[in-house]
């Protein structure tokens, strides 16, 4: 099934290692080699960026902060920088440009790079991948880890490898084998929920995973089904996008147990909310519409919006307005598997370059 031969691509993926907090360390001495936190300690705060001292004890982004306390009690809280970061983000960038134009950022601490012209005319993405790591480190006093491969997949899964400060190079000759030995909850594309999904099924690995046929995961995945039949065998021919317009940004949890009454719906959203505020700020993508996704015990689907003038550009806002719309569909006709909540509408990060915004922040 599917004998096509996907391109074969020099890809790069860089991503910095602990970005936040990193700068946050490099511009503090007194912050070195602690264990620090980028974002608000309170009990309503939200873990943006976490050191590696701090995840040596559990800490992660998107997490609590009262619960990042008490993991680790001498946890240092900083508020978050964003011109400072968006500045050292057009700093790498500005690296990047040196050895390609074909650039796809994911967030403003990793990107994907097509090297496979080159500027310099290197025929090594791994030599490729070695110079703009040792710029990062010369101009901007940052460490970034790296993933060289044949596709954007197997890159990404690459660059978290050996972090930080690492360099991982997979062949095409080694990518299937490098896939299979993946947990699954790892391939991109994987979420939480399908991950519980395929490891109720049995599949733990990508080994268990290349082990189905196609039939059977679309039977047990639907539309998904051919792109994890691909990647399993270390394929994927996406091509990296230097400019990719993004939509939308939201997030969902979908629950074991149905949620019914007012207080767990409005905890569980406001949840949501703090993650999605996180991915907004990581992202600088703004919107003017807040929407709100329900998905009910039997799988009916419901979405409710608000729109402002202007792109939402503060956290209490997105909650508030999210808590608004759920409760206004209060008492639900049952309950809820699913809530999400994102933004819409985002505005034009070239509209107002006055604002620092970076157009193609990484």
């Amino acid at each position: 099934m599917d004998d096509d031969v996907p391109p074969l691509r020099k890809i790069i993926h860089i991503d910095m290692d602990a970005f936040y907090a990193s700068v946050e360390q490099r511009d503090n001495p007194d912050l070195r080699g602690q264990p620090v936190a980028v974002g608000g300690g309170g009990p309503r705060g939200v873990v943006a960026a976490a050191s590696y001292e701090a995840r040596a004890f559990g800490v992660r982004s998107a997490m609590p902060g009262a619960r990042a306390r008490r993991l680790c009690p001498t946890l240092i809280f900083t508020p978050p920088r964003f011109d400072v970061y968006r500045q050292v983000s057009g700093q790498v960038r500005a690296i990047f440009e040196r050895f390609t134009d074909i650039i796809q950022p994911l967030s403003l601490d990793e990107a994907y790079l097509d090297v496979t012209e080159n500027k310099p005319g290197l025929t090594s993405a791994t030599q490729v991948a070695e110079q703009i790591r040792q710029m990062i480190r010369e101009e901007t006093g940052l460490t970034a880890s790296a993933g060289v491969s044949y596709n954007k997949l197997i890159a990404k899964l690459a660059s978290d490898e050996n972090k930080p400060d690492g360099l991982c190079v997979v062949r095409p000759a080694e990518g299937a084998a490098f896939v299979a030995r993946m947990p699954v909850r790892r391939i991109h594309g994987v979420g939480p929920v399908t991950a519980q999904r395929m490891q109720a099924l049995g599949i733990e690995t990508g080994a268990d995973l290349r082990d189905r046929d196609l039939r059977f995961l679309e039977q047990h995945f639907g539309k998904s089904a051919l792109y994890y039949y691909r990647a399993v065998r270390g394929r994927d021919d996406r091509p990296v996008h230097d400019r990719e317009a993004r939509k939308s940004v939201s997030v969902e949890d979908t629950f074991f147990t149905d949620l019914v009454t007012r207080d767990e719906l409005i905890q569980e959203l406001d949840r949501i909310s703090e993650r999605l505020w996180e991915r907004i700020t990581k992202a600088q993508a703004y919107g003017r519409t807040v929407t709100l996704k329900i998905k009910f015990a039997d799988f009916a689907i419901i979405s409710r919006s608000r729109s402002f003038t202007l792109p939402v550009r503060d956290a209490a806002t997105i909650a508030e307005t999210g808590r608004a719309l759920l409760l206004a569909q209060l008492p639900l006709r049952m309950g809820a598997r699913l809530l999400g909540l994102g933004v819409h509408n985002l505005e034009d990060p070239e509209a107002d370059a006055s604002a620092g915004q970076l157009a193609l922040a990484i």
